[in-house]
């Protein structure tokens, strides 16, 4: 929850002081599988880790291999496909493996925190604008837009652009302005909400509608619970 904190934060303190605030909120595409092995061994070498400790790493992720086996009930048979060696990705399921991830991902706040504010909370990256004047405010925009793609394409993650969006947060008196921002014909959604680690926030920060939808979740649960307890006794 200190990921949701601090981007709440940021945006108060933004709209307090009678700043523009708005957020791209992205979602990258099978993040974990992506990470490009080579890739990752030079950022922890970049990091200080080399000799045994680096050897220790690159034997955990090479050599790995998998391969699909389908079950065909019919013929009570499998086909299985040959052993593929696995390039890309950290195991998941792991201690390492998260960890990985945001050494991976470390550099990416670096270059852009001139502009914004990066919250990145493993795969889940938002990036905050906060300007006065509205002329800088979308050249900002823009300008990390466009670095980030940058940064995604040479670290050989994708994004998904029918999940990004883009959200300018204002007070119930003020009206918001869209943007349009994207690439090569690609352009992201602007919404007036966002869902972030199950939490969805609107435009003013309400709680809204993480309430009405946390309502219907509960109302279809007890639905189910309370026809349940017709083919239930009350010791099972």
């Amino acid at each position: 929850m200190q990921f949701i904190y601090k981007l709440i934060t940021e945006t108060l303190n933004a709209m307090n002081n009678k700043l523009l605030v708005g957020g791209i909120f992205y979602d990258l595409e099978k993040a974990f599988d992506c990470v490009h092995h080579d890739i990752l061994l030079s950022k922890l070498k970049f990091y200080g880790i080399s000799g045994k400790d680096l050897a220790l790493y690159h034997s955990y992720l090479d050599n790995r291999r998998c391969r699909t086996a389908i079950y065909n009930d019919s013929e009570n048979s499998n086909k299985v496909s040959s052993w593929a060696k696995v390039r890309h990705g950290v195991p998941q399921g792991s201690v390492l493996g998260p960890l990985l991830f945001l050494l991976y991902i470390h550099d990416l706040s670096k270059i852009i925190n001139k502009n914004s504010a990066p919250i990145i909370f493993a795969d889940d990256t938002s990036i905050l604008f906060a300007h006065s004047n509205l002329t800088d405010f979308n050249r900002n925009i823009h300008i990390v837009f466009a670095t980030l793609n940058t940064w995604f394409r040479a670290n050989q993650l994708s994004l998904n652009f029918n999940k990004i969006n883009y959200v300018q947060f204002t007070t119930k008196r003020n009206t918001s302005v869209n943007f349009k921002i994207g690439l090569n014909n690609n352009l992201i959604t602007n919404s007036s909400y966002t869902k972030l680690m199950g939490v969805t926030m609107d435009n003013t920060l309400s709680q809204n509608n993480h309430i009405d939808l946390l309502t219907k979740k509960l109302s279809t649960a007890h639905y189910i619970l309370r026809n349940a307890k017709t083919y239930m006794s009350a010791s099972s």
